[in-house]
């Protein structure tokens, strides 16, 4: 499944390279139009897009407080504001040098900050007033550029021209390409879906801006290949925005289950765990078989509500290899019984897979203590070229599998075996001890 994954990436990976070398190769003369509407509506979506992810990464960011979440979101909140003012200038026509000049400026500042965004560190930042005041200094930073460069519009030309435009694309280019490169690095390292979408994206951006070099736009009003890659890298923001909402609002439903089993937990804890030990307590005092039947029954009531006290408040990321032994561990002591213990730490289930492999475990050691009476319970938990496999032996005097097929104890881990999905085999004859071997 997760080279599936990975192979579906890289081919939307190379289907993305795929189209804007086409698009490079193609030049104006396939995809330039003279359409101001539709330059006009590409522009308005990229702000748009910008402004939301830049507003999904403020929230991010209270969460995290990190520089890298900080410095994205100064980039992202100038870059949607240097694609709406572009909107503007559409609209508008002749706005003058002031006009002409700002949006550009404005990108070069924004794809700085991304670039640095994807080269800092993912360190928190020490003072937590960050929170309040994230989007102060992108806000502050474009007043103060804005004046500055209404006070020099005079001596700015009235229009980009090609030759003026080739330095700002430089340094777009520049800051794209090292932010793509950065992105992909930090994705392949960790688990964090906005950054696996950033990398390309910024690929996108770069390879638009190359474009932008290879057949500069001259006129204002005509729709360009470049503009159309540009709309494509902030698409793909886009989906990056709709895949850190889908995380985020995931975790939220792990945390609201993980906040429910620690409730049940405490419920258990305080009640029944409680109860059964006074009613164990009070049946000890009592003499005979019946009591003796009843007092073995308290003990395997309180045995299993403190399993599943364990199981809840268990985090689900624990290594199959650290609750297994555990578990065992726990039973060989209470039950006074020898354990050989094998146990390969580098094998990896999941949270469903985890729970019924340590079900069937103990269950297989509490059998071959009261029913078998065994001194000596070797458990294995090892993988070869056919799986995994889980191996329960023990010393007892067996018995014969005819009479005991239909326990309520081995129908149980036969059914969570074969639920993994896997197999399980009973090997047994009296005399001979006990065998219960779990593939998967």
């Amino acid at each position: 499944m997760v080279g599936g994954v990975l192979a579906a990436r890289g081919s939307v990976a190379l289907a993305v390279v795929v189209v804007c070398l086409a698009a490079v190769a193609l030049g104006e003369g396939r995809l330039g139009y003279q359409s101001p509407a539709a330059h006009l509506v590409l522009e308005t979506v990229n702000a748009c897009v910008a402004l939301l992810l830049a507003f999904l990464v403020y929230g991010r960011f209270r969460r995290t407080t990190t520089w890298q979440d900080l410095l994205l979101l100064q980039g992202l909140v100038i870059l949607g504001t240097a694609n709406a003012l572009l909107s503007v200038t559409l609209v508008k026509g002749q706005v003058g040098a002031f006009g002409s000049w700002l949006p550009p400026s404005l990108r070069i500042v924004g794809t700085l900050l991304i670039a640095a965004s994807a080269l800092v560190p993912a360190r928190q930042a020490r003072r937590r007033g960050w929170r309040h005041w994230a989007l102060a200094p992108a806000v502050a930073g474009m007043l103060v550029f804005s004046a500055l460069l209404y006070w020099r519009k005079d001596s700015l030309p009235a229009a980009v021209t090609a030759n003026q435009f080739l330095v700002p694309q430089l340094l777009t280019l520049a800051f794209f390409a090292v932010a793509a490169v950065a992105f992909s690095l930090q994705a392949r390292r960790r688990d964090d879906v906005l950054l696996r979408w950033l990398g390309p994206a910024c690929a996108v951006g770069a390879f638009a801006r190359l474009n932008y070099l290879l057949f500069p736009p001259n006129r204002p009003d005509w729709l360009y290949s470049g503009d159309v890659l540009r709309t494509v890298s902030y698409l793909l923001l886009l989906v990056a925005a709709g895949r850190e909402i889908s995380r985020h609002w995931a975790l939220q439903a792990e945390i609201a289950v993980v906040e429910d089993r620690r409730r049940l937990a405490r419920e258990m804890h305080d009640g029944v765990l409680q109860e059964l030990g006074y009613i164990r307590s009070e049946i000890g005092s009592f003499d005979g078989p019946r009591s003796d039947r009843i007092l073995a029954a308290s003990d395997r009531a309180l045995d299993e509500a403190r399993q599943m006290l364990e199981a809840l408040g268990r985090p689900d990321d624990e290594p199959l290899g650290v609750v297994l032994r555990q578990a065992v561990e726990q039973l060989a002591l209470r039950y006074d019984v020898t354990l050989d213990l094998e146990v390969d730490e580098s094998i990896v289930v999941d949270r469903p897979q985890r729970h019924a492999l340590v079900r069937i475990a103990r269950e297989a050691v509490l059998n071959a203590v009261r029913h078998a009476k065994a001194d000596r319970i070797s458990v294995q938990l090892s993988q070869d070229e056919d799986g995994s496999r889980l191996r329960i032996a023990d010393d007892g005097p067996g018995f014969d599998p005819e009479q005991r097929q239909t326990g309520f104890g081995l129908i149980s881990m036969r059914e969570r075996a074969e639920a993994l999905p896997g197999t399980f085999v009973l090997t047994t004859r009296p005399g001979e001890g006990t065998t219960v071997v779990v593939r998967w």
